[in-house]
């Protein structure tokens, strides 16, 4: 999630556990300790696939975290002891404010590698986009609360609660996910196709509307699916250009980008460029993660030494009002096939 959600909560964990005795100052500790994991992006990268496929990494471990956990309580105790509150509540806090962060960006399309060294695939539900209003907002009002009529002495009633209704939310979210799925999975029963993997997420800043993708040989389809939907769900089939990953072969690039987006890729050959495109994140036909991967040299495919980004636009208000109004009208047109076309270019 964005860094601003995951500072307010770690200030409402933070504050649920512990504001009674540190008061509003536990606001600012669960804060910086929650945003903490994110910390990994100020290291510099062999390339630009290593930078997005190492990040969320060693940082965002329940290993890691949870030993630091343990270093931080004893830390305090030692220097700054307090016997208002247990030591055994004071690891729950630290940890609770630590673990959260990663645990929260499961539910995003990224990829969070939660049990680093383990070579596990990155975990992803993919049930929340990274920016969502209605997940943020109580616990923004939660901590605008507590730093009105203060924490000290208080039962956090105000961060239970706040805690209480995002994750109402988040299992909200993870009810659309399943109904997304079951409506294309019988649409896919009912045309004969056979998937070779099936990824679903909702569309930015809601959960109502959920992207489907559909991958199908060398091809893949993508389909709309909103809570208010009457009929099936349409299926758009778009190239996926898949005789162009026989180039990469010999790119460790490519098979590390394969396992952390568990193979959910785009081909383009754009000039003499070889072009690999994440399709989880973003929206179709604006996707943020694009990497150069290979160039054609005197007749030959050659992987590049280091994977650059490609330039890419991140879509504009009228297409978001576009799927706005999808969300409510099955028959608003959405042009995912003209969208897709963008990545040609």
């Amino acid at each position: 999630m964005d860094s601003l959600t995951q500072a307010l909560l770690g200030a409402t964990v933070q504050g649920a556990m512990l504001g009674r005795w540190q008061g509003r100052k536990a606001l600012l500790y669960g804060a910086v300790l929650g945003t903490l994991p994110d910390l990994d992006v100020v290291i510099r990268y062999t390339d630009a696939v290593a930078a997005m496929t190492y990040h969320r990494g060693f940082s965002h471990s329940i290993f890691v975290l949870s030993g630091l956990a343990a270093l931080l309580t004893w830390l305090v105790r030692r220097w700054r002891p307090n016997s208002d509150y247990s030591t055994r509540r004071l690891f729950l806090s630290l940890w609770l404010v630590l673990a959260t962060h990663p645990l929260l960006d499961c539910f995003t399309s990224y990829g969070t590698q939660l049990f680093w060294p383990l070579l596990t695939p990155p975990i992803t539900w993919s049930s929340i986009f990274i920016i969502d209003p209605l997940y943020t907002l109580p616990l923004l009002a939660a901590v605008a609360g507590a730093l009105l009529f203060g924490l000290r002495g208080r039962p956090p009633r105000l961060p239970l609660a706040a805690l209480a209704l995002s994750s109402l939310y988040l299992a909200t979210s993870l009810g659309g996910k399943f109904m997304a799925e079951q409506r294309v999975a019988e649409v896919l029963d009912r045309e004969g196709i056979r998937p070779q993997a099936v990824f679903s997420t909702p569309t930015p800043f809601n959960t109502l509307l959920w992207r489907v993708i559909v991958l199908d040989g060398e091809d893949y389809h993508e389909a709309l699916v909103s809570w208010f939907d009457r009929e099936p769900p349409q299926l758009e089939r778009i190239p996926r250009g898949t005789d162009l990953a026989r180039r990469l072969r010999d790119s460790p690039q490519h098979v590390r980008l394969a396992w952390f987006t568990h193979g959910v890729l785009r081909y383009d050959q754009i000039d003499q460029m070889l072009v690999v495109t994440d399709l989880r994140l973003g929206m179709t036909g604006f996707h943020p993660f694009r990497f150069i991967l290979a160039e054609r040299r005197d007749g030959r495919w050659r992987p590049v030494g280091e994977a650059r980004r490609w330039p890419t636009s991140r879509g504009d208000l009228t297409r978001l009002r576009v799927l706005w109004q999808r969300i409510w009208h099955q028959d608003q047109p959405v042009p995912l096939s003209t969208w897709a076309g963008r990545l040609r270019h």
